[in-house]
């Protein structure tokens, strides 16, 4: 039977299994992934949600409202950060095996439901926010976090609209921060609340660009895409390829990427390769995107940190580059 449903996606993706497999061997990963996966799904099914299917290393759910989908997608990830496992040779030594790392995905929408299987743009989206997700990230379309109440909406932060692999039109997208039970500071729905922090700007050189980001002009999404916030035309570069935030008093880079952006800092010979990883910009340097920066035609974005006193008072899109 067919049926058109208003419903609440979620996808939930593992990621770091390969480490496993590599640390553990195939029968100890094997059931570390299979009880994480299992341990996913009990959790959408006491939020009374419904496990349309199980993906590899993660799942796709269906929930009748998007607050039980977030109280899931919370849930899943304060579990996951209770397992630590260890292999039979490692646990002698007391060393820790790679941990398995989830990432989420929430759309909200008009879903068909046929043979047990769903279908619609709601299930598109939530799919392909996976692709735009870092290291235990939630993130979620705008009409997921209007539908929350007011304390949660408070806990997510605008990404601004994003290009989704395989659709035209982008998307407003919200990453959730903080823990339920923690005292993180809360970020603001919508417009960015001030801080009691004083922010930091980061200037960001490419080419022709020379552009200054602080306060309300943050996150930067840097891509390929037109929609992005700094965008750099070279078909090496994802159309979202890495995401810039303030996060916890620092400059946060996040690679959201297919190739993989590079970190070099002035100073050092070391280049940082970050695969949807994350790692704190300080001082100035080099980010090389989609292709090393040992490769001179990488398509590269000169970075420095700045104090937020010499953002001012100019706007910081007409700063030049001291």
């Amino acid at each position: 039977m067919t049926q058109i449903l208003q419903r609440t996606v979620l996808f939930a993706d593992l990621r770091g299994s390969t480490s496993l497999y590599e640390t553990l061997g195939n029968a100890e990963a094997t059931t570390v992934v299979t009880q994480s996966v299992a341990l996913v799904g009990r959790i959408v099914g006491n939020a009374g949600g419904v496990v349309v299917k199980t993906l590899g290393d993660g799942l796709m759910a269906v929930f009748e409202n998007p607050a039980a989908a977030v109280i899931a997608a919370d849930e899943m990830h304060e579990s996951m950060d209770r397992i630590t496992p260890l292999s039979t040779t490692t646990r002698a030594a007391d060393t820790r095996a790679p941990v398995l790392r989830l990432q989420v995905g929430i759309a909200q929408g008009e879903v068909i439901e046929m043979s047990g299987d769903c279908f619609g743009d709601a299930v598109n989206v939530a799919a392909r926010l996976l692709d735009h997700a870092g290291d235990n990230e939630i993130l979620a379309t705008v009409s997921v976090v209007s539908s929350q109440p007011d304390g949660v909406r408070a806990r997510f932060r605008s990404l601004d609209r994003v290009q989704l692999r395989g659709r035209v039109e982008p998307v407003h997208v919200f990453l959730l921060e903080g823990r339920r039970f923690s005292d993180t500071a809360a970020t603001a729905y919508g417009e960015l609340q001030s801080s009691p922090v004083e922010p930091e700007g980061i200037r960001l050189i490419c080419l022709d660009q020379n552009r200054v980001f602080a306060g309300p002009s943050l996150p930067v999404v840097l891509g390929r895409s037109p929609q992005v916030t700094y965008c750099i035309d070279d078909s090496r570069v994802s159309r979202s390829h890495a995401r810039i935030d303030w996060h916890g008093g620092a400059f946060q880079l996040t690679d959201l990427s297919f190739n993989g952006t590079y970190v070099r800092f002035s100073g050092g010979s070391e280049i940082v390769s970050l695969r949807r990883g994350t790692c704190t910009l300080h001082g100035s340097g080099t980010l090389g995107l989609g292709a090393s920066l040992s490769d001179p035609t990488a398509p590269h974005v000169r970075f420095e940190v700045m104090r937020f006193s010499d953002t001012m008072p100019q706007a910081p899109e007409d700063l030049a580059f001291r």
